[in-house]
């Protein structure tokens, strides 16, 4: 006990005290950092709560819906049903699109939704990057009334700054709802909907694509117990390296001053 009393004043000492200051200030900003990644780590939970409960949700009707007008992107990852017909004279392509490792595309095409006024732009699917040639999409077509079943996703955001198009664009490196919107002759819906397998077996060039789930909790766990650890390391180790000055064994101040 007399160690510990003599070793906290020895801290608070002339010759340490400015030391032993900065080293508490130290430990407050690493464990401040370890608070901030459990806090994060509690958004991150909350976050994948909201998703699973959408992904668990029954699915939506979007034309029944849509005569309540509602916050669509609210619904974003939700599951949904949509009847209308595709107006494939305004598809487009998003490049730059990698499926299993091979490089490609994504087609586009705004879907008019029955018994409204209203469109939703559709990701009908992926293509090989050989296929982003216009002239070959009409064999994708799916004329007449359809009915489609997806998942509802947010666009993209433009750049800071981006200009809008001049004129009408057909390669986009992004889904820009807003930027396709300007170009097209309708009115789109806030959101776009990436039409999905719906239990089909993927055949030919135009693959439906899943939407990409991520339900982990990230690293935010490791690196708050890595912020903790180096908390202690700097507060442990020098009160350690104090205890070693001032207790020095009479061997050890002997072979000091022998050097």
């Amino acid at each position: 006990m007399q160690k510990i009393i003599t070793l906290l004043k020895t801290l608070f000492s002339r010759r340490w005290w400015w030391v032993t200051i900065l080293v508490i200030v130290g430990m407050v900003v690493l464990a401040r950092l370890g608070i901030w990644q459990l806090n994060r780590l509690a958004e991150r939970r909350a976050a994948n709560a909201i998703l699973q409960a959408q992904l668990d949700a029954p699915p939506i009707q979007l034309n029944e819906l849509l005569a309540d007008n509602p916050d669509l992107v609210s619904l974003a990852d939700r599951e949904v049903t949509v009847r209308g017909t595709y107006d494939f004279a305004e598809q487009v392509l998003v490049k730059l699109q990698s499926y299993n490792g091979q490089p490609g595309i994504h087609l586009l095409a705004p879907l008019e939704i029955e018994g409204t006024e209203q469109a939703v732009l559709v990701n009908r699917g992926w293509l090989p990057v050989a296929e982003n040639d216009p002239a070959g999409w009409g064999q994708y077509d799916e004329p007449g009334m359809v009915a489609i079943t997806g998942v509802i996703q947010l666009g993209d955001k433009p750049p800071e700054g981006a200009e809008e198009p001049a004129g009408r664009q057909l390669d986009w490196f992004r889904v820009d709802i807003q930027g396709i919107n300007t170009q097209t002759p309708y009115d789109l819906l806030p959101v776009y909907i990436l039409e999905t397998p719906a239990g089909e077996t993927n055949t030919g060039q135009l693959i439906k694509l899943e939407p990409e789930i991520d339900l982990s909790e990230g690293p935010h766990m490791s690196y708050a117990i890595q912020w903790f650890s180096f908390t202690l390391m700097l507060g442990g180790g020098y009160i350690y390296y104090v205890y070693r000055d001032t207790f020095k064994q009479p061997a050890e101040m002997k072979n000091d001053r022998d050097q």
